[in-house]
């Protein structure tokens, strides 16, 4: 595998149906999803159940063909197993070229929610349209070098927006300070929306990601690798509120 005051919103986004008070955000929900892409991926059921039990909010399945980026991780017969021994909201990442192939195969296996790349597709409101009409949610991102105006026009018309802190493909990369203005930009014209931050992010550096507005967190090596991952959940959780309660009073 990869706070708050609660209150009914009318957008309830990708995670669960509750929205989280504070300024630049007001109804967005801190949700954290550890990456399993740096567990243990010959025991995936402990591993969920691991991370779920130390206090995840869902889980982030990274999904690589070799094509849209170097590495190859798994498939839907993979999640569709993992399926059968998580009830964890499954926020499919897919790192692949030609998305639109894989939408059915995903749904089948049970994926909650499908994010695909704007760089990996000709036509994305089809895509969309195909995600919603297979049941899933829909996730949108872009990679480091993207500029985020590239995706402004689809913002409607999805659940989620992924802002890559690394470039994907490979774990344990160092974080991009200098994406953060485009979770800004973003947060500051939807201030209901799930806004993801995927690479590098951990307790060093929850408050930057707070600060720009940013609500569903991956967290892979500071969470997976962890002795304590509970303990680092629980930290990140506290320093993201703690920095939101900041900015409150500003």
């Amino acid at each position: 595998l990869k706070l708050i005051v609660m209150a009914t919103c009318s957008n309830s986004g990708s995670v669960g149906s509750t929205c989280a008070t504070g300024p630049g955000h007001a109804g967005a929900t801190l949700k954290i999803g550890p990456s399993i892409l740096n567990s243990d991926l010959s025991n995936l059921q402990l591993e969920a159940s691991r991370l779920m039990d130390s206090g995840a909010d869902y889980l982030h399945l990274d999904v690589m063909d070799g094509q849209f980026v170097p590495n190859i991780t798994f498939g839907h017969p993979v999640v569709k197993c993992l399926r059968q021994k998580t009830k964890a909201f499954f926020d499919m990442h897919m790192m692949v070229a030609s998305p639109e192939k894989w939408v059915d195969g995903m749904a089948d296996a049970g994926a909650d929610q499908y994010t695909f790349h704007i760089e990996a597709t000709d036509s994305p409101k089809e895509l969309i349209r195909q995600i919603r009409e297979a049941g899933m949610k829909v996730g949108i991102g872009i990679k480091p070098k993207t500029s985020v105006e590239v995706i402004e026009s689809y913002v409607d018309f999805v659940d989620m927006v992924l802002i890559m802190t690394v470039e994907p493909g490979f774990g344990g990369q160092k974080f991009m300070q200098d994406m953060m203005p485009k979770v800004q930009y973003i947060r500051s014209r939807y201030p209901e929306l799930d806004i993801e931050v995927d690479g590098g992010v951990g307790p060093s550096n929850i408050e930057l990601v707070a600060e720009a507005g940013a609500n569903m967190i991956v967290s892979g090596t500071a969470v997976v690798k962890s002795d304590d991952p509970k303990a680092v959940i629980k930290s990140l959780r506290a320093k993201y509120s703690e920095r939101r309660s900041q900015l409150a009073h500003i």
